[in-house]
């Protein structure tokens, strides 16, 4: 039986398997579909404390994992599909090749994936010029103009944020109001760095052939006219999906999919279950909240079968 099995391995479970295999608990890492998180997938990060240069979100990512298996945490190439849990424990965790693996304790660290508009182009343009976290994207992107597509609070929270850098940020919205919250909508419309493009659904990102973006098509829902924007960047808001399906039945989630914690810990509602990251956190979504919630939950797991 492991004392310790980690889900997942963004900066919330290197940090928690940091963190328990310095404890001499011998954790393991199930890596999941995407090992080392969405991190892997962006270039530059800037904000992540100590790296004065900056630091590509790969290099970020696999210094973290040489310095949890530094301290012999251990990692297995798998998704875990479906679980076991209760109370107290031993928890069970059901693997994608059909192994089951009992543990004391289980931190679940499996992040969560912003919804895309499944475009083709968009795709191809993903980290070149396309983009879902405007904190961590947008000072690559001074002064030029900026489109944002949603209507929800995300969108307007991401397009008051980027009028700091660019030189005007247009929202793209599907409908002729907004579905965020009025002080949320408020501040969007009261700032004069801000446009809207009402009744407009993204039809081609521009431009693949020139491998970064210089502009969206759209197309007016009511005249199905279509217009392009000139833009040299595209955030897309249109909100994230915790990944939380394989726990849904056991342990206590929002009503968006979000696992709760108890009060400032990393304890979820099922004894020796602990929480840590994005499929916690829908406020902050950074690698370095990600990396302290993953530094609670290795404490609290090693309290919890120091109890024990």
């Amino acid at each position: 039986m492991e004392n310790v099995v980690i889900i997942g391995t963004g900066a919330a479970g290197y940090t928690a398997a940091i963190y328990t295999a310095r404890a001499q608990l011998n954790p393991l890492m199930i890596s999941g579909q995407l090992p080392g998180g969405q991190l892997t997938q962006t270039t530059d990060v800037e904000n992540y404390p100590g790296f004065s240069d900056g630091i590509l979100g790969f290099d970020l990512m696999d210094s973290m994992r040489k310095q949890a298996e530094r301290f012999e945490c251990r990692i297995q190439s798998n998704t875990v599909t479906d679980v076991n849990f209760k109370n107290g424990g031993p928890q069970e965790l059901i693997l994608d090749n059909g192994e089951t693996i009992t543990s004391k304790t289980v931190i679940i660290s499996t992040g969560a994936s912003p919804n895309w508009l499944g475009l083709d182009s968009e795709e191809k343009l993903k980290n070149k010029g396309v983009s879902s976290c405007a904190t961590c994207d947008g000072a690559f992107f001074r002064d030029v103009p900026i489109c944002v597509i949603g209507g929800g609070d995300t969108a307007m929270e991401e397009a008051t944020f980027l009028t700091r850098y660019a030189s005007k940020v247009i929202i793209v919205h599907r409908r002729n109001e907004f579905r965020a919250s009025k002080i949320m909508v408020g501040r969007a419309l009261n700032n004069p760095g801000i446009e809207v493009s009402w009744d407009s659904v993204p039809v081609e990102f521009l431009d693949v052939n020139e491998g970064k973006v210089t502009g969206l098509i759209v197309k007016d829902v009511r005249t199905n006219e279509q217009k392009t924007i000139e833009c040299g960047a595209i955030f897309v808001a249109i909100g994230h999906r915790p990944n939380t399906a394989a726990f849904r039945q056991v342990i206590e989630l929002d009503e968006n999919g979000y696992i709760k914690v108890q009060d400032v810990t990393a304890r979820t509602n099922i004894s020796g279950v602990f929480a840590a990251g994005d499929c916690v956190d829908h406020v902050y979504r950074q690698a370095v909240t990600a990396a302290g919630m993953g530094c609670k939950a290795g404490i609290d797991a090693e309290r919890w079968l120091e109890a024990q």
